[in-house]
């Protein structure tokens, strides 16, 4: 085992990968609960969505650890959760089963692209400055939906939104719950969300307002109702909507995984020469794990960047991601857990996770406005469109536009000009 993660070559031993791997593991433990509570909203048993989280990222981690040999862990992705749940099964009425056909096809046309030059080109084709604005206007996305979940953003039917009722006992939790979950990432705890969650919940049953839960560990629950469900659906996914589904949980996942890979593996030292060896397996374990976890009755699955915990840690190899797999699968015998996981104990993690997310605002060129025009749009259309594809089909419509408008078109990849066309008539008449 030593020699096969070259122990002795990257200056690492069994201990410090495992303290990195548990690391890894407390600091996106978070969510195992929170993504059941997102797709429960869909219509998805939680329990049996608790158990496909748990295995999907258990598989993808140990393939990413095994395989490609990188400290990375993987799980179904915050923001891409969302999308699935509020705006394809919620906002368009598509069941949840072909959603999660949605997702395994977009698992296995990602697979498709690591195995060519295609995934270079795709790269390439979209700007970092879109990049960005996506990811900085989905953390916005999942920041309101926990200030929703929270009762502190409230609907109006004359504003839209206002301010809630923060006298509720509930949305006084959850307050609670942001403060305590923000002084532990001030003070720099690797698992600062899931300690947050577990002292909400604790408050909060001794407050009643959370249930208490019948015990802590017992048998792993079932998977009968999410396994394997989308295989009856797959005809379904021959429709505009569906079509652009697959494109948004693609382009996320792909660009997601992309940008997670880059930052863990520099921060551990993994880069050569600016290029990251094994990409291509890389890219595969996380491909193969969105297939993967669609078939067990989950949204996307991959990769976290909170890795960069156990990095920080010491984690070094793959050893790591084995040792943080092993862990979410004893995590699986503590379902009687789930019941404690209200809206107000979740809806900290999501805003905080949304403040992660919005960091990437800083990195925009707000003083050129080919550039930040269309950033703007697509961060701003997602939390009030309340959908994500509706703010990267906006920012896909706008960057093309204003670059011919500044008279940089030959710097816009002609890729980006079919997606104009193909967004308008989404927008337009598809949508």
């Amino acid at each position: 085992m030593k020699e096969y993660f070259k122990f002795k070559e990257l200056g690492t031993s069994y201990r410090q990968e495992s303290v990195a791997g548990l690391t890894t593991f407390l600091a996106m433990a978070y969510i195992l609960f929170v993504n059941p509570s997102l797709l429960s909203a869909a219509g998805m048993n939680q329990e049996a969505v608790f158990v496909a989280t748990g295995l999907a990222a258990a598989i993808g981690t140990l393939i990413m650890g095994l395989w490609a040999k990188y400290p990375v862990a993987l799980a179904p992705g915050m923001g891409i959760n969302a999308f699935f749940a509020f705006t394809v099964v919620i906002g368009y009425g598509v069941p949840w089963q072909t959603a999660l056909a949605g997702t395994f096809v977009s698992g296995l046309i990602f697979f498709i692209l690591t195995l060519t030059k295609i995934r270079e080109t795709i790269i390439n084709a979209i700007p970092e400055q879109l990049k960005l604005a996506v990811a900085a206007g989905i953390g916005l996305f999942i920041a309101f939906l926990g200030l929703q979940s929270a009762g502190i953003v409230a609907d109006n039917p004359d504003t839209l939104v206002q301010l809630g009722n923060l006298r509720d006992p509930e949305t006084l939790l959850a307050i609670f719950g942001l403060v305590v979950t923000a002084f532990f990432m001030i003070k720099g705890f690797k698992g600062g969300i899931f300690y947050g969650m577990v002292v909400t919940a604790i408050v909060g049953i001794i407050f009643k307002q959370v249930p208490l839960p019948d015990g802590i560990v017992q048998g792993i629950p079932s998977l009968e109702p999410t396994f394997g469900q989308f295989a009856g659906h797959l005809d379904e996914l021959f429709t505009k909507d569906m079509l652009i589904v697959i494109f948004t949980l693609l382009f996320i996942d792909f660009f997601d995984t992309a940008g997670t890979l880059v930052a863990v593996t520099k921060k551990a030292g993994l880069l050569k020469d600016g290029k990251l060896p094994r990409i291509g397996r890389a890219l595969s374990a996380d491909s193969v794990a969105t297939m993967v976890g669609a078939t067990l009755g989950t949204s996307t699955t991959t990769s976290y960047v909170e890795s960069t915990a156990g990095v920080s840690a010491g984690g070094k190899t793959g050893f790591t991601s084995v040792v943080t797999a092993g862990l979410f699968v004893l995590a699986l015998f503590f379902s009687p857990l789930l019941v404690v996981v209200t809206s107000a104990v979740t809806a900290p993690a999501l805003i905080i996770v949304g403040v992660l997310m919005a960091s990437s605002l800083a990195e925009i060129k707000w003083n050129e406005f080919e550039y930040a025009i269309p950033a703007f749009m697509t961060v701003i259309m997602m939390p009030l469109g309340y959908s994500i594809s509706a703010g990267i089909a906006l920012g896909f419509i706008f960057y093309p536009l204003f670059m011919v408008f500044k008279g940089k078109f030959k710097e816009v990849h002609p890729i980006m000009y079919i997606l104009f066309f193909v967004f308008v008539w989404y927008l337009g008449w598809g949508h």
